[in-house]
């Protein structure tokens, strides 16, 4: 584990290389819950480590702004900060809300339930293909294919061009990964090929007649008294199909780690797949598949005061969800995959992430994606 002048550096991605460093993060917590991070080659960013901060960060947009400077924890050259600004997760109020206002229907929990069964197929034909194929790289094979398959089938695009857009989503959120970001990959590049693509569909399906998918919702809906732009289309699918490959993949891949190296947890989900929601609640909480939201300081600096200590306006901050999620829980309690237990991290902060909306789509994957294997004794599909 890296450390600086004795402590974790949560700048470092070789820190999280084994997992979360929970004992690392659990003591800051309780010496520099607001704690100033330095980081090679950027301005550094103070690390939120404690629920009630992270919560009055994320409640006071107007203090703490995810437009100023974006949501990642590096510098955006000006293209790249354009860009995010045309995503939801890139926005302020009220255009936030303008935005997203007509677009939460759609993924609520009564319809993301009613794709159960069509996630549930696309799964087990995920898993019948790497069941022959015997030997698979989980992560990139099987995990990252689904969130895209499934926002394909939802935007009515075409199978065919499915496997590029997971590539771009990749890349786009891999930029510390060099088995995926190399050095042909200009800052930003496959996020901007990926709204160019959804810009060209969305101008070939305003001339079609089409009308039984989400794109068709999306485009006939009204934003703030207009229709959305290609340019806002563009946007919110690179959003949508970026954080879809993200924290669908981070979420089963980190939960199948967890389950393997927790065997006797694995065999109970196995003998008795009734417990499977839990276990995705329980994952969700301890391997959450986001580690971090970033804010911008707007005011004067008397006004943003944080954990007792005052931010200077301007700087950068990361909101740390892993420190969050698990440490505000009893000082004893063991972090394991307790399945038939609730879990005793406060409701909101498990249920929600910092923006305060359910990534309901991701938790329907992760459910459909473990039933497939798990299931496979009842439905002879084969174990993994």
């Amino acid at each position: 584990m890296t450390t600086t002048a004795g402590r974790v550096d949560l700048a470092d991605p070789d820190t999280f290389v084994s997992g979360v460093p929970h004992d690392a993060i659990a003591d800051l917590r309780r010496t520099d819950p607001v704690h100033w991070q330095p980081m090679a080659g950027q301005s550094g960013f103070w690390a939120v480590l404690r629920h009630a901060d992270v919560v009055q960060v994320a409640r006071n947009p107007e203090i703490f702004s995810s437009a100023a400077a974006g949501v990642v924890v590096e510098d955006l050259g000006s293209d790249a900060l354009a860009r995010m600004r045309n995503m939801l997760l890139g926005m302020d109020p009220p255009r936030h809300h303008i935005h997203r206002a007509p677009l939460s229907p759609h993924f609520r929990p009564r319809m993301m339930a009613a794709l159960e069964q069509h996630v549930r197929d696309i799964c087990r034909e995920i898993v019948a293909d790497a069941r022959e194929r015997r030997e698979v790289e989980f992560v990139h094979d099987v995990a990252a294919r689904l969130p895209t398959q499934v926002i394909g089938e939802l935007f009515g695009i075409p199978r065919q061009d499915w496997a590029y857009l997971q590539k771009l989503a990749e890349i786009t959120t891999s930029s510390q990964d060099p088995d995926l970001y190399g050095p042909d990959n200009a800052e930003g590049q496959a996020g901007a090929e990926m709204a160019s693509y959804a810009m060209d569909f969305a101008r070939s399906r305003r001339r079609s007649d089409r009308a039984d998918d989400l794109t068709a919702e999306i485009l006939a809906a009204d934003f703030g008294g207009s229709p959305m732009s290609d340019v806002e289309f563009g946007g919110f699918f690179v959003q949508l199909v970026t954080a879809g490959n993200d924290t669908t993949k981070g979420m089963l891949s980190s939960g199948l780690l967890t389950l393997l190296r927790h065997p006797d947890q694995l065999a109970r989900l196995r003998a008795d797949p009734t417990l499977l929601p839990g276990a995705v609640e329980e994952i969700i909480r301890y391997d959450n598949p986001l580690h971090y939201f970033r804010r911008t300081a707007l005011v004067d600096r008397r006004k943003a005061l944080l954990g007792r200590k005052v931010l200077p306006q301007n700087l950068g901050r990361v909101l740390n969800l892993a420190a969050a999620r698990t440490g505000q829980i009893a000082a004893e309690e063991r972090l394991e995959h307790e399945h038939e237990r609730v879990p005793l991290v406060a409701p909101e902060l498990l249920a929600q992430d910092v923006g305060g909306h359910r990534p309901h789509l991701a938790d329907r994957n992760c459910h459909a994606l473990w039933e497939a294997p798990l299931g496979a004794r009842e439905t002879g599909a084969g174990a993994v």
